[in-house]
């Protein structure tokens, strides 16, 4: 399992699994996910209880922690099938389960001590006696709600032990989320059930205007340092039913804005907006200028950099260290060490041979070890003790780098189970 964040993470949404790998390969830190019940998302591809524990060792061999939605509200008699849709999660190690129902969030903290809880935003926290409340109640991280100022946010953070997180990016709720009928009233699909048909988006009049309810994207990725600096330790990206290029263009948004470069703003337009974005919660600047709709423009623009964003998914660039260390000895098997500081593997391949020509060094190590496309990993130190006059062929040295890179990260995917009180 991943450790917990010592910095704040970038939190992506996975809707299926093209945009969990859109995530991880864009360098997200943090993934959230639901199963095909009881999360906030129904309409997304979401996830197998029975491949969940597979999903989790792929992510924890990248450094990815993963978070399981179980947020809708349910009726008695779903109780037992909830109840398995948990069990799942936690058999699976995943990092955290997000949760809505105060009496689930109980239901979990006495069955699975251990297993790390979130508040979702759909409890609408919005001040500091919400946060240490749940503070009371077990919880470890609490979503704060999308309404809250820059003053609001760091007088929680500021004053609760609860991990916070902030919605940095995507779609905005009229209302408030998990207070919103809206959608339940008008066509029999409730938020807090996961349906949520967004009637808000609909052609309601006021004063002339169109579109009166529909409100902007939030988007806060150009002051993520500022976030940083109030206490925030998660910076979440709302889109589970979004496109894989949207998930790489915010994750990639994020990542650029903690390394201190400029977040491209306009490729996050193009590729999903409703007539740019707003931070007017955010800012206390609450007026017209939150609301817009989607335009013909912005579906156009959408089309133009899809292209380009898909190219940033296809192929993973490691960035997990690995120290390797090879030996070279006459008359024995060639030797890989690779270590990540917290797992060892050592493969052994074929023996060398007397150098003909040039002997095998350190310099024709290191190109052929270095060589780690495909992973999640990039090779940091390389230490060499090669005895003088041998030769071991590349295509040998490939075949143990495969070896030992695959065995490492096989390593890194066995997940661990929370016992069950």
């Amino acid at each position: 399992m991943p450790p917990s964040p010592r910095h704040a993470e970038i939190l992506a949404p996975a809707g299926g699994e093209a945009q969990l790998r859109a995530a991880v390969t864009c360098g997200a830190d943090a993934v959230y996910l639901g199963l095909r019940g009881f999360n906030a998302r129904a309409g997304a591809e979401n996830f197998e209880e029975s491949t969940l524990a597979q999903t989790v060792g792929w992510c924890h061999a990248r450094g990815v922690r993963v978070y399981v939605t179980l947020n809708t509200l349910i009726t008695d008699r779903e109780l037992p099938r909830w109840l398995q849709s948990l069990d799942a999660v936690a058999a699976a190690g995943a990092d955290g389960v997000i949760v809505q129902d105060l009496g689930l969030a109980g239901v979990i903290r006495r069955r699975y001590p251990t297993l790390p809880l979130h508040a979702s935003t759909q409890m609408s926290v919005h001040n500091l006696a919400g946060a240490r409340q749940l503070e009371q109640l077990g919880f470890d991280w609490v979503v704060l709600a999308r309404e809250l100022t820059a003053a609001e946010i760091g007088a929680i953070c500021s004053g609760t032990s609860l991990h916070c997180e902030v919605f940095v990016h995507g779609a905005l709720c009229m209302s408030v989320s998990g207070q919103c009928y809206l959608s339940s009233m008008l066509g029999e699909r409730s938020g807090n059930r996961g349906r949520c048909a967004q009637p808000c988006r609909l052609d309601f009049q006021s004063h002339g205007r169109s579109h009166a309810l529909s409100l902007k994207d939030l988007t806060l990725t150009d002051r993520l340092r500022e976030l940083e600096s109030l206490g925030v330790a998660s910076f979440k990206i709302e889109g589970r039913l979004k496109r894989p290029e949207y998930v790489a263009a915010a994750v990639t948004a994020c990542r650029d804005s903690l390394a201190g470069r400029t977040p491209d703003l306009e490729t996050l337009r193009s590729v999903f907006s409703r007539g740019g974005f707003t931070d007017g919660y955010y800012t206390g600047r609450r007026d017209l200028s939150m609301f817009g709709v989607r335009s013909r423009e912005d579906t156009a623009a959408t089309a133009g950099v899809l292209g380009r964003l898909a190219a940033l998914t296809r192929n993973e660039v490691g960035h997990l260290p690995v120290d390797m260390a090879l030996t070279l000895s006459p008359h024995a098997p060639a030797s890989l060490c690779v270590t990540d500081g917290a797992h060892r593997i050592t493969v052994t391949g074929e023996v060398p041979q007397t150098a003909i020509s040039r002997p095998t060094d350190a310099i024709l190590a290191r190109r052929a070890l270095e060589k780690c496309g495909g992973t999640p990993f990039y090779l940091q130190r390389l230490e060499c003790r090669i005895a003088p006059g041998l030769m071991l062929p590349l295509s040998a040295l490939n075949r143990l780098r495969a070896a030992a890179l695959n065995a490492l990260e096989e390593a890194r995917s066995v997940v661990v189970p929370y016992p069950r009180s």
